[in-house]
């Protein structure tokens, strides 16, 4: 008799574990249904076609701010109604308290899911474990999860190469920024197509706007989609999310402690305000009261957090990859950001041009120029710049800010953001 009193209230147990998850997974669903009613697909980034949506398991990778969730939902909304066969939840949500993600793929699955996304995945603890099971365990489950660009980090730990595909999401090029201003697709360019037919390209941009009238805007906040939502806060929510950065996402995948954190800050505004930092260990030691090995490592941290770019040398060798020629922040918005008021124009033109190029080319510290892509020396400067500098090299151009339309080796900044 004890025996059926104790089967069953372990079933009375399990039923109500099923109708509380349940009850549960219908207010995720409630919530996914809300951002999909409001998710707009009139500005949709051309990186939506770099995906191969076919894959079981593909991740988007990427600095905050640059887009990702909205192209995740931008993709749901495209290829699928509103029903019961995908489920968009956040990872942050109070729902994975009491239930675990393993849980939650399982029930859907079994409901007859077919995509499950999910949002800023190093917000659980155990993600790429548990993905990788879901993986094994729900062979007809497609998932697409986004998250930080740390997630290389924890994703060590765990062998998710043999079964997802991660990309990185840039934030928007120029080219991308004068889709969404301007309602016109101009296409992209590759280095080589520049370098050879820059003057016709330049040319047939600029008949049909004036890419000078949008560069300098492009500059101050084009970088973060979010500009098209608010651009008199845009700065208040980049520094919200530079925070976000340094006081969760970078603790989170390192073993910084939070009391350190206040190092970290201290470091980042130091760079902010010296960038292109040329770096002396030692002095930069002494300025925050950070010992050299641990100064190194944050210094890693923050570029794997898309918070600076680390230019090196063309060396092989241990010392050109632990110590970087120069230092910049990596776009221009958190230049305007985190610089101060007398913001060096020079440093700008820089930090734009290594941040398009980078994307998709190895850039190098020059000897004799600013640059080194593929050979190819390239020497920065304003309207007036001239070609003494790159006089004796054998493949070298000058890029001039200010100008519309170069000649020869001389090319127009501008025409750098049309990359990608």
């Amino acid at each position: 008799m004890i025996d059926y009193v104790i089967i069953f209230v372990i079933a009375l147990i399990i039923s109500y574990l099923c109708k509380s998850i349940s009850n549960k997974m219908e207010e995720l669903f409630r919530g996914f249904y809300e951002k999909y009613n409001w998710t707009k697909t009139t500005h949709v980034r051309e990186f939506i076609h770099e995906i191969d949506w076919n894959d079981r398991l593909i991740g988007i990778k990427g600095s905050r701010g640059v887009g990702k969730t909205t192209l995740m939902l931008q993709y749901i909304k495209k290829h699928f109604n509103a029903g019961k066969e995908v489920l968009y939840v956040s990872l942050d949500h109070l729902f994975f308290t009491e239930n675990t993600l393993y849980e939650l793929a399982g029930k859907f699955y079994r409901q007859g899911g077919v995509l499950l996304a999910l949002d800023e995945v190093h917000k659980y603890a155990e993600w790429a474990r548990e993905l990788k099971n879901i993986y094994d365990d729900f062979p007809e489950l497609k998932i697409v999860f986004t998250g930080s660009s740390l997630l290389h980090i924890r994703q060590a730990k765990v062998d998710l190469s043999r079964r997802a595909v991660i990309y990185e999401m840039p934030g928007l090029s120029f080219r991308e920024f004068l889709l969404f201003e301007t309602n016109v697709n101009y296409g992209e360019h590759t280095l080589e197509e520049i370098l050879t037919n820059h003057i016709d390209i330049s040319l047939n941009i600029s008949s049909r706007f004036k890419p000078l009238q949008y560069f300098e805007e492009y500059l101050k906040f084009g970088y973060y989609p979010f500009f098209m939502e608010n651009k008199k806060t845009f700065y208040h929510r980049l520094n919200e999310i530079i925070l976000t950065i340094l006081e969760i996402d970078i603790p989170v995948f390192s073993n910084i402690s939070t009391h350190n954190i206040v190092y970290l800050k201290k470091l980042l505004r130091i760079l902010s305000r010296s960038v292109p930092f040329k770096p002396n260990f030692s002095n930069l030691s002494s300025r925050t009261g950070i010992s050299i090995n641990t100064l190194k490592s944050y210094i890693q941290l923050l570029q794997d957090a898309q918070l600076i770019k680390l230019l090196h040398v063309d060396e092989a060798g241990i010392n050109s990859l632990n110590k970087p020629e120069k230092i910049y922040l990596d776009n221009s918005a958190l230049m305007f950001a985190l610089g101060d008021e007398n913001l060096n124009i020079g440093n700008n033109r820089e930090t734009f041009f290594l941040n398009q190029t980078a994307v998709n080319y190895k850039v190098l510290a020059s000897e004799n120029a600013d640059f080194l892509i593929n050979d190819t020396h390239f020497e920065l400067g304003g309207p007036h710049k001239g070609k003494k500098q790159i006089r004796n090299l054998k493949s070298a151009y000058i890029v001039k800010d200010e100008i519309v339309v170069g000649h020869e080796n001389t090319i127009p900044l501008w025409i750098f953001g049309f990359l990608y």
